[in-house]
C-alpha cells in the first residue's frame, strides 16, 4: 500500500502525552510543553497529560512507564534533557526501552535545525522510537526547535506514524 493511502486510512485524532524534562523550570514556566499541547489540540488531537520531570534518567523512564499504563497514550512528546550537558539524560533514559527506532527523525531534523542554526545543529541529539504501541519523540527544550520539529516532521506525519503501530 502507498504513502497516500496509508495516510487517507490513518487515524485523524490521536492520543497525545508531554513530558517536559527540566531541574530548571517547573510546569507553569514550561513554554515549550504548553504550546506543544496548544498545538496537539489545535491539531484535534487528545491531550491526556502533561507532566514535567527532573533531569534524572530513572524518574524519565519511571515516569514513562507509569503514563504508558495510566493513560495508555498513542504518542508521547517529550522536550528537554536532549542536549550534550552531563545533565541532559533523556536519550540514555528512554532509547533502551525502544522496540524499534525512528533512526530518520533525528537527521532530519538536524537538517531543518541546520538551515536555521548553522553549525549549532552538531549539538542535537533528538531522536525517536515505539516502545510497544506508543510512540515517542525527544526533541530539544527551546520552544523554537519544539515548534521546528512538531510543524515540520512530527504533526505532519503522527495519524500515519500511529496507523502503523496499530496495524501490528
Amino acid at each position: 500500500m502507498g504513502t497516500k493511502r496509508h495516510k487517507a486510512k490513518a487515524p485523524k485524532r490521536v492520543k497525545v502525552g508531554i513530558i517536559s524534562v527540566s531541574s530548571t523550570r517547573s510546569l507553569a514556566e514550561d513554554k515549550s510543553g504548553h504550546w506543544i499541547s496548544k498545538r496537539a489540540k489545535k491539531e484535534k488531537h487528545d491531550v491526556l497529560f502533561h507532566r514535567l520531570v527532573p533531569d534524572d534518567a530513572e524518574t524519565i523512564r519511571q515516569t514513562l512507564q507509569d503514563v504508558v499504563n495510566t493513560y495508555n497514550p498513542q504518542v508521547i512528546l517529550l522536550t528537554g534533557g536532549t542536549g550534550i550537558g552531563s545533565k541532559d539524560v533523556t536519550i540514555e533514559a528512554v532509547r533502551p526501552l525502544f522496540d524499534k527506532e525512528l533512526t530518520a527523525f533525528g537527521p532530519l531534523f538536524v537538517q531543518l535545525s541546520f538551515e536555521d542554526i548553522d553549525s549549532a545543529a552538531l549539538l542535537s541529539r533528538a531522536t525517536a522510537g515505539v516502545v510497544g504501541k506508543t510512540v515517542l519523540f525527544c526533541m530539544p527544550g527551546s520552544l523554537k526547535a519544539c515548534k521546528l520539529a512538531c510543524k515540520a516532521l512530527i504533526f505532519p506525519e503522527l495519524g500515519h506514524i500511529v496507523g502503523h503501530i496499530q496495524e501490528n
